[in-house]
């Protein structure tokens, strides 16, 4: 499986490399889309300087984790997106009768993959970590580290959740654009600002409040999350993305048990 995983970076590095033109045309459309989130994350903050107690240095930090994360999942597990489609098209039987596991068949599908918005993503979050003036150390970075691998495993499970529900439903499209939104809305600001509904969907239910905002609150010393919960809870966030991760694996796995096929 190593080696499988190995040809398999090969392969999505070479092809990036083959159609340069479309590499950096979606390398600048990265740098655009993330840069249009931060500069009107600004341009709010410059009419209203503090967001509950919030000001842009914070934001960007809090930007930056889950940016961290989301780019973490995407450049590793990207293609557990692409099963529904796959189960409509009938692609995915194949994966069946291959002498490897399905999931990591499907996490080790080749195609144009390159790590530029997680290169983009670190790069940001050291410039907020700086702005903001926090005290880096060993055991700091190593928190950090251990906050946007849980952030990307939150991710990762919320994504094979949706993917999994296909094998009942087919078409997920849907699903999968609402959680979509949820996220890059939701995850852009201080969980406190919203509804205590909100708060509680995003904390308990998806949690992607557990890929920024609590650590977030935690390394910035905020005193109110939103919950009335401890500030040390933002160090969940690595325990959490494991437990998900479990559960998304669980009904994955309950998933291939049901699925016979869409009729090609």
């Amino acid at each position: 499986m190593l080696e499988v995983y190995r040809q398999y970076w090969r392969i999505n590095l070479l092809t990036t490399l083959e159609y340069r033109t479309n590499f950096l045309l979606w390398f600048g459309f990265t740098i655009v889309y993330h840069a249009t989130a931060i500069v009107a994350l600004w341009v709010m903050l410059t009419t209203f300087p503090s967001m509950n107690g919030w000001d842009f240095r914070n934001m960007a930090f809090l930007y930056g984790l889950w940016m961290t994360g989301h780019a973490l999942n995407a450049t590793f597990f990207s293609t557990i997106g692409e099963i529904p489609q796959w189960i409509r098209d009938g692609e995915f039987d194949r994966l069946l009768v291959r002498p490897l596991d399905e999931l990591f068949q499907v996490i080790s599908t080749p195609g144009a993959i390159f790590p530029d918005e997680l290169i983009l993503a670190i790069a940001f979050l050291v410039v907020a970590i700086a702005a903001n003036h926090l005290v880096v150390t060993a055991g700091f970075v190593a928190l950090v580290a251990l906050v946007v691998t849980g952030g990307a495993l939150i991710d990762l499970s919320i994504a094979l959740l949706i993917s999994t529900v296909a094998f009942w439903f087919v078409q997920v499209d849907a699903l999968r654009w609402i959680v979509l939104q949820l996220e890059q809305e939701f995850t852009r600001y201080p969980l406190s600002i919203y509804g205590k509904g909100v708060r509680l969907l995003l904390a308990f239910v998806i949690p992607f409040g557990f890929m920024n905002y609590f650590p977030a609150s935690y390394f910035l010393h905020k005193t109110d999350n939103g919950l009335g919960l401890p500030l040390a809870v933002g160090m969940l966030t690595p325990a959490i993305g494991v437990v998900f991760l479990i559960v998304a694996y669980l009904c994955w796995r309950l998933g291939l048990q049901r699925y016979q096929g869409v009729g090609h």
